[in-house]
């Protein structure tokens, strides 16, 4: 194949790919309107599933990126802890920074703090996304079809409750199930976009790799324990939100050991 035809294919599969986040954020659109047990309970899932997916898909293959294209394991694995503390630098400047007031919805709408968090997470999950459709890309780029189908196909299937997991955290701050299965589908377009990025300049993303897994992960950690964690043990549902982030944490646990 030329290298126009393995980016054509690379950034095609990445769409493919990043399109398993709209098939799960169908789910929205048959859930009647949430109780507080089953809002924390689905909010920690998505946490568990956010948790596993920063370890197993991101975490641990930016340290086998890193061994490939640095002298030592030790200058790898600095290399991803920069780019995860890196990423959770940046969330916390967005947290700091940005500007939320006009997420409110009329009087009734939840307050600019609760809308800040989800924002906070649907970004996050962006940012989770771009590396998975770069590593899409540069899996097409290294001239390995097969392998590149196998890790978009995985990848895809990660993103169904990713999918599933923003757009339900939109429901419960008060969006129309019609946006939140618009904006949970669309959280999933960074990937073509890193796709294309991969397959079309695989000697720029090759070195890239560690630190920009490294700052998805830290993105990550950083929604996780800044922000969907406390917001899942302040209503007396504590343990529903332990087991639930368990769980979440195992399904997505087993999506990577078995197709990632």
């Amino acid at each position: 194949m030329t290298n126009l035809e393995i980016v054509a294919l690379g950034t095609l599969a990445s769409l493919l790919a990043g399109l398993g986040t709209a098939v799960g954020a169908l789910g929205v659109l048959f859930l009647r309107r949430l109780s507080p047990r089953v809002e924390d309970g689905l909010l920690s899932a998505a946490a568990g599933i956010m948790l596993a997916a920063a370890f197993f898909s991101l975490l641990l293959p930016a340290i086998e990126y890193g061994e490939l294209y640095f002298a030592t394991r030790p200058a790898a694995v600095a290399m991803v802890i920069f780019g995860l503390l890196s990423g959770a630098v940046a969330l916390e400047l967005i947290h700091r920074f940005a500007p939320h007031e006009h997420f409110i919805i009329g009087r009734e709408g939840p307050d600019a703090e609760a809308l800040s968090r989800i924002w906070l997470f649907v970004i996050a999950i962006t940012l989770h996304n771009f590396p998975e459709g770069m590593a899409v890309g540069v899996g097409f780029a290294g001239g390995n079809i097969d392998n590149g189908i196998a890790l978009a196909t995985g990848i895809g299937l990660q993103n169904i409750p990713e999918g599933l997991a923003v757009s339900v955290a939109l429901l419960t701050v008060g969006y129309s199930r019609g946006k939140a299965f618009a904006i949970g589908g669309a959280s999933g377009l960074a990937e073509p976009v890193g796709g294309l990025f991969g397959a079309a300049a695989v000697a720029v993303a090759g070195p890239m790799m560690p630190w920009t897994l490294g700052f998805a992960a830290g993105a990550m950690l950083f929604i996780i324990s800044d922000e969907i964690i406390p917001e899942t043990h302040r209503r007396g549902y504590e343990t529903v939100a332990t087991f639930s982030l368990m769980g979440g944490f195992a399904v997505m646990m087993f999506l990577d050991a078995t197709l990632g």
